[in-house]
């Protein structure tokens, strides 16, 4: 099935999910995920309605757990169960299978027409979750201007948004704080290179 145009959107709980996944000792629920998330203020209620705010609260994680999944293959497999989320090391022996299972359930998690909610509401996230994250690894007094931000995702103009995205997840995947080869400084500035981008609409 071809992707909905609007999957591109970078899921803002994305890294902070990633985080709770690596710190969790045992298998993580999506509930218990939703509830760390909210108490990092993280993932505000995004419609008056309770049923509604529900639906698009279990929309977002499970969102951004399909686009996790996507970013760690194929060194690792992040299984997404509702009751059984966790990272393995190795990837399933009949990938194709479990994939092909998955199937609808991740095209429909990773098409943004079913979480029914305005641009501004997704904005909401992203600033709060780039609030917290200047908070937790600092921030720097100027930005960096264009050419710096694709300098530090080594690229140059001709990359297109797909490059950038591509380069993008690879670079905070490999500098995240939680991983082995992690380092908080350049991690913040991939991201700061990412909101540079984004920001410019180059992403």
């Amino acid at each position: 099935m071809q992707p909905n145009s609007e999957q591109c959107v970078e899921n803002p709980l994305i890294w902070p999910l990633l985080t709770l996944l690596r710190d969790a000792q045992q298998s993580s629920k999506v509930h218990h995920l939703a509830s760390q998330l909210q108490q990092d203020g993280l993932l505000p209620d995004l419609d008056d309605d309770t049923n509604k705010a529900l639906f698009k609260r279990n929309f977002l994680l499970m969102n951004a757990l399909y686009q996790l999944q996507d970013i760690l293959l194929p060194e690792q497999w992040l299984q997404v169960q509702a009751m059984d989320i966790q990272i393995f090391p190795k990837l399933p022996t009949d990938l194709p299978l479990v994939l092909e299972q998955e199937a609808a359930l991740r095209c429909y998690y990773l098409d943004w027409a079913h979480f029914e909610t305005s641009a501004d509401s997704i904005e909401v996230l992203f600033t709060q979750f780039w609030n917290r994250f200047d908070k937790h690894i600092g921030k720097t007094d100027q930005l960096i201007d264009q050419q710096q931000a694709l300098q530090i995702f080594e690229l140059d103009d001709s990359a297109s948004k797909q490059d950038i995205r591509r380069q993008w997840r690879k670079l905070a995947l490999k500098w995240h704080p939680d991983r082995p080869s992690g380092h908080a400084d350049k991690f913040r500035q991939v991201c700061e290179a990412w909101q540079t981008l984004r920001a410019s609409s180059l992403a």
